[in-house]
């Protein structure tokens, strides 16, 4: 009976284990502390879709010690409790700690756009050997206007010319993020081209003004290569700097650590490697921050720099190779405080420090009297706009430009070339472009290309056939008025109507058949142009760093004093303009400018500290120095001087009728070109400027005291606003505005004016011809247009006396 009721006991305490059990035998001791029972292995759970690229997979084993984290991971990565952590399984990489995001931002701009009804635009960006090497994914977050119509409208994304992913442009109630994974093998070492497509349609609309409702807006902050692996962010070599790349507003910066910058003989190798640094990485938004005390906080398009002798490095970087005790020394070392990549210049002494500073600016010298063939654009727009110098031909393939086939009402598509700066021809000359395109014999009469340079109608080409037609080298003329020194941006764009438009039905907007095509084959044709270099002209100096550029010796530079603010105003300075020259260019610090003579200079510190011999070249009040203040936001009593002329001229008795003379003036000059200043036999004398209150950076222009020179004065009310402002006027999308014999920036409207040339002196830029003599005759006078009538009725006069003359001797009255 015992044995009976025995057995019993065992049956029912195994049936009541076996139906506990629902997970496989593990052994408790061989479990990481606070690990939970794993229970039956399920098939693993697709990943989701993210914003942001998933990063591989870590698997879990049940093992006594936490696995190691990777070598970019700060921290190692601790076991969670996962519902099937099975050994040789992997995970859901959503529920794993993530590793750091190794972000490369895309964006060049601080406001990114895509519109009308198609969109193209091209940049490169840079990356090192380790970051194309590595497993990447591509995400932007976009946002669009709420009339586009998502089932007809996309937005493509193309990588070295490959198309990695395309998105259907749905996202009216905010940003929305999207991830597209990158190929591998498809990035490379070094430039790598980024190419973002839109072709956007109106909901409801199908006429031309609704067009200009459609936008995508592409979130810079948004937009990144992302890359899997710590390798990505090693850098090793100079090559890193052209791949410094910018952060999420678009910008780069370079934070420059020097002890001993105050001290003599510092500023010239600082700024000799400000310029080296620009030219390497030819970033459009670049800005540099000089300290004395550590790096600041790292971060994407940022980099630190660390300048000095090993004994004044050695306080502020302990870790200091010993190399730099005895020999020049320019490396990328690891901040141990940050583990942020550095690089490092030192050695023993500022002569060796400054030979250091030479080995990584001199692969981007030039010598001045080497002509370039094309301005370095790529990196906000790519490919680089050629320099044209003469009668040139060149195919808007070689400009960017694809054939594309067009469905809708508005197509436009631009390219850039670039003029040099001593190109004289605003006045008369006129450039071609030789067409290549089709139509359809659905668009109307009354359609129409247009042609714009720089944002500004050239020319207009109406379509009159019914039946369609093939243009081919069509010969649309464009006048060269709104050319300038530097870089040029030339549209080309097609209004089309259809009587499908005007009837507009549902569904007509998405119509997908092509009523429009052009062809890369077409061509710009510029003629030869007048080429003599002009002062003053801040034009110039803008588009290619004109007069400076062309020094054959170093340009004096005078800096007030040699504080952080204002070396970094001056290193934004100079980095920009060595990017428009295409080389670092040589500066030497002066004190005095009665050491200049009459060379060509440069003039940068706050107006209190400014010589008043170069305030008086350019033109600029010498009382400005004690007058000049910026305006504080709560200061009582400020007048808008605008809105005070505008009150009091409608005050004042005739104001009406002055009012309709000036919109009348106004009027001739916008449609003929015709102002009071080309109504003069001789331009006028330059009028002493005084800069407004309300303005918080300058930037004049004028001849040296002999007339031999241009110098130039960058001043503010203080070295703050001399910084701040610089760091704005030289920004990409503001840098162009800089023209005239005075551009102003304030701070406060965030608007930049310009004072344009009144009288300006020739200089000569190439060698005498009868030809290039001729164009500039032809300009000046289309320009004067009181001197050349006068001319022209005194040669007919002169000519009526000689033949008055001759027919007295001559004929059958003798």
């Amino acid at each position: 009976m015992k044995s009976i009721i025995a057995a019993s006991l065992l049956l029912l305490s195994a049936s009541a284990f076996a139906q506990a059990q629902t997970a496989p035998f593990d052994m408790s001791g061989e479990r990481p502390p606070g690990a939970s029972v794993a229970p039956r292995p399920t098939p693993p759970a697709q990943p989701p879709t993210a914003p942001v690229p998933v990063t591989p997979p870590v698997s879990v084993r049940p093992a006594p010690v936490t696995p190691a984290a990777p070598a970019a991971v700060p921290a190692p990565i601790t076991v969670q409790p996962q519902p099937a952590p099975q050994p040789g399984a992997t995970t859901n990489a959503g529920s794993q700690p993530k590793p750091r995001d190794i972000r490369h931002y895309l964006v060049p701009f601080s406001k990114f756009s895509l519109g009308g009804e198609y969109d193209r635009r091209s940049w490169s960006v840079y990356l090192t050997p380790e970051q194309a090497a590595a497993k990447a994914s591509f995400t932007f977050a976009y946002q669009n206007s709420i009339v586009v119509a998502p089932e007809a409208s996309a937005l493509t994304v193309y990588l070295n010319n490959r198309p990695i992913g395309q998105q259907r442009i749905g996202s009216p109630d905010g940003p929305s993020a999207v991830t597209f994974a990158v190929p591998p093998g498809l990035l490379q070492p070094g430039a790598n081209l980024v190419t973002f497509e839109a072709d956007q349609r109106h909901r409801t609309d199908c006429s031309i003004q609704s067009t200009y409702e459609l936008w995508s807006n592409i979130d810079p902050a948004g937009t990144y290569l992302s890359f899997a692996g710590g390798n990505a962010e090693e850098l090793s070599s100079a090559d890193a700097i052209r791949a410094i790349g910018v952060d999420g507003t678009g910008r780069t910066e370079f934070d420059i650590v020097v002890p001993a910058l105050e001290q003599p003989g510092t500023t010239k190798p600082l700024l000799r490697l400000a310029q080296g640094l620009s030219v390497l990485s030819s970033m459009p938004n670049q800005i540099f921050a000089f300290n004395t005390a550590s790096l600041p906080a790292a971060g994407p398009g940022r980099l630190g720099v660390l300048v000095g002798t090993a004994a004044e490095l050695r306080p502020l970087f302990p870790e200091l190779p010993p190399a730099a005790e005895s020999a020049p020394l320019a490396a990328f070392v690891t901040d141990p405080r940050s583990g942020s990549p550095v690089l490092l210049i030192s050695g023993p002494s500022w002569q060796a420090v400054s030979s250091a500073i030479d080995t990584i600016v001199s692969p981007v010298d030039r010598p001045a009297d080497v002509r370039r063939d094309e301005l370095t654009t790529e990196r906000w727009s790519a490919p680089n706009a050629p320099l044209i110098f003469s009668d040139t031909s060149i195919a808007l393939s070689q400009l960017g430009v694809k054939t594309t086939e067009f469905s809708g009402r508005r197509f436009r598509t631009s390219f850039n070339v670039a003029v040099p700066a001593d190109f004289y021809a605003n006045a008369y000359g006129e450039a071609k472009v030789l067409l290549d395109a089709a139509y359809t014999d659905k668009v109307l009469p009354g359609s129409h290309i247009d042609i714009y340079v720089n944002d500004n109608i050239a020319s207009t080409v109406p379509l009159t056939s019914t039946t369609g037609g093939i243009l081919r080298h069509l010969p649309i003329r464009v006048t060269m008025h709104h050319f300038k020194p530097g870089l040029n941006t030339v549209a080309i764009e097609a209004i089309l109507t259809t009587k499908g438009d005007a009837a507009c039905a549902p569904g007509s907007s998405a119509d997908a058949n092509a009523r429009f095509a052009l062809f890369d084959t077409s061509e710009l044709h510029i003629p030869d142009f007048a080429r003599v270099g002009q002062r003053p002209n801040l034009a110039a100096m803008a588009g290619t760093a004109y007069p400076y550029s062309r020094a054959s010796e170093p340009t004096p530079l005078f800096i007030d004093r040699t504080d952080a603010d204002t070396l970094s105003a001056a290193a934004t300075l100079l980095g920009q303009m060595a990017i428009m020259a295409g080389h670092p260019i040589a500066v030497e610090s002066v004190a005095s400018p009665n050491t200049i003579g009459d060379r060509d200079a440069i003039f940068i510190g706050s107006i209190s500290q400014m010589p008043a011999t170069a305030l008086t070249q350019a033109n600029v009040s010498t009382a400005s120095q004690a007058s000049w203040r910026p305006v504080v936001d709560a200061q009582p009593g400020v007048v808008d001087t605008g809105a005070a002329f505008e009150q009091w001229n409608s005050k004042v008795s005739g104001g009406l009728l002055r009012g309709q003379i000036t919109a009348f003036r106004e009027w001739v000059g916008r449609n003929f070109d015709i102002t009071r200043s080309s109504l003069q036999f001789i331009p006028g004398a330059e009028e002493i400027f005084t800069p407004p209150n309300l303005a918080t950076l300058l930037v004049a222009q004028g001849s040296s005291p002999a007339g031999t020179g241009a110098w130039t004065v960058v001043t503010a009310p203080s070295s703050k606003d001399l910084r701040e402002g610089l760091e704005v006027l030289t920004a990409q999308m503001n840098w162009p505005q800089l023209s005239g014999h005075i551009t102003t920036y304030s701070s406060k409207t965030a608007k930049i004016e310009t004072v344009p040339v009144t009288r300006f002196d020739f200089v000569p830029s190439t060698p005498w011809s009868i030809s290039n003599y001729r164009l500039i005759a032809a300009n000046w006078l289309s320009t004067n247009i009181l001197s050349y009538a006068f001319l022209l009725v005194t040669f007919l006069l002169l000519i009526g006396i000689t033949t008055s003359g001759m027919l007295k001797n001559l004929g059958r009255s003798k």
